[in-house]
C-alpha cells in the first residue's frame, strides 16, 4: 500500500538530483567561459586589437546559432568556448578604449567588473534562496531585449548618444531579469540544458558589464 508514496518520493528525489546536476554544470562552464573569455580580452588589448564594430553582431548570431544546433552534444560546448571567447576578444578593445581615454578609466573597469560580480551573485542566491517562480518574466524580457536591441542600433546609426545612454539603462535591467528568470528556470526544472543556461546566463553577464561600464563612464567624464 506504500509504494505509492515511495514511487512519489523517489521521483521528487531524481528531480531534486536532475535539478542539482544542472544547476552545478551550468556554474562551472559559465565560470569557465568567463575566465575564457577574460583571457581573450586580455589577448585582444595586448595586440591592440580594433574594434569589431558591426562585425560583431554577426559572429555573435552566427555563433549562438551553432550552440542551440549542438546543444545537445559535446561540439555545445566548444561553440559555448567559441562564442564567449569571441565576446572576450571584442570586449577587449572597449575595455582599452576605456582605460587609455578617462583618467580614471581602470578604475571604472575594476568597478562595473566588481558591481557585476557582486549584482549576479546577489540575484542568483535570492533566485535560489527563495525558490520563486519568475518564469512570467520571460516573455518581458524578451521583449525588452529586442527593444533594447533596436534602439541601440538606431542610437548606433544616428549618433545619439542620450539614446545610447537609455538603452544601457535597459539593458541593465533586462540583464539582472534575465539571471533571476534563468536561475529560476534551472530550480524550477524548466531549463534542462546547461549549455543554453550558461549562454543565457554569460550573455546577461556580458552585457551588464558593459551597460555598468557605459554608465559610469559617462557619470564620469568631465
Amino acid at each position: 500500500m506504500d509504494r505509492y508514496p515511495s514511487t512519489a518520493a523517489s521521483t521528487s528525489q531524481a528531480s531534486a538530483l536532475t535539478t542539482n546536476k544542472v544547476l552545478r554544470n551550468t556554474y562551472l562552464l559559465l565560470g569557465a567561459t568567463l575566465a575564457f573569455s577574460a583571457a581573450m580580452a586580455g589577448v585582444a588589448m595586448a595586440i591592440d586589437l580594433p574594434y569589431f564594430g558591426l562585425f560583431t553582431l554577426i559572429g555573435y548570431f552566427g555563433l549562438l546559432f551553432a550552440v542551440h544546433k549542438t546543444r545537445n552534444s559535446s561540439w555545445g560546448i566548444v561553440w559555448t568556448f567559441a562564442l564567449t571567447g569571441f565576446m572576450g576578444l571584442t570586449l577587449g578593445p572597449i575595455l582599452d578604449f576605456y582605460i587609455k581615454a578617462l583618467p580614471n578609466g581602470a578604475q571604472l573597469v575594476m568597478t562595473s567588473l566588481g558591481v557585476t560580480g557582486a549584482a549576479f551573485l546577489g540575484l542568483s542566491a535570492y533566485a535560489v534562496k527563495s525558490e520563486k517562480d519568475f518564469s512570467f518574466l520571460g516573455g518581458f524580457l524578451a521583449v525588452g531585449a529586442i527593444g533594447a536591441f533596436v534602439l541601440g542600433l538606431v542610437a548606433y546609426f544616428f549618433h545619439l548618444p542620450t539614446l545610447s545612454l537609455a538603452v544601457s539603462g535597459m539593458f541593465l535591467l533586462v540583464s539582472g531579469g534575465y539571471i533571476l528568470w534563468q536561475t529560476s528556470e534551472i530550480i524550477r526544472g524548466g531549463e534542462t540544458n546547461y549549455i543554453l543556461a550558461t549562454v543565457t546566463l554569460y550573455v546577461a553577464i556580458y552585457n551588464m558589464f558593459l551597460s555598468l561600464l557605459h554608465l559610469l563612464g559617462v557619470a564620469s567624464d568631465d
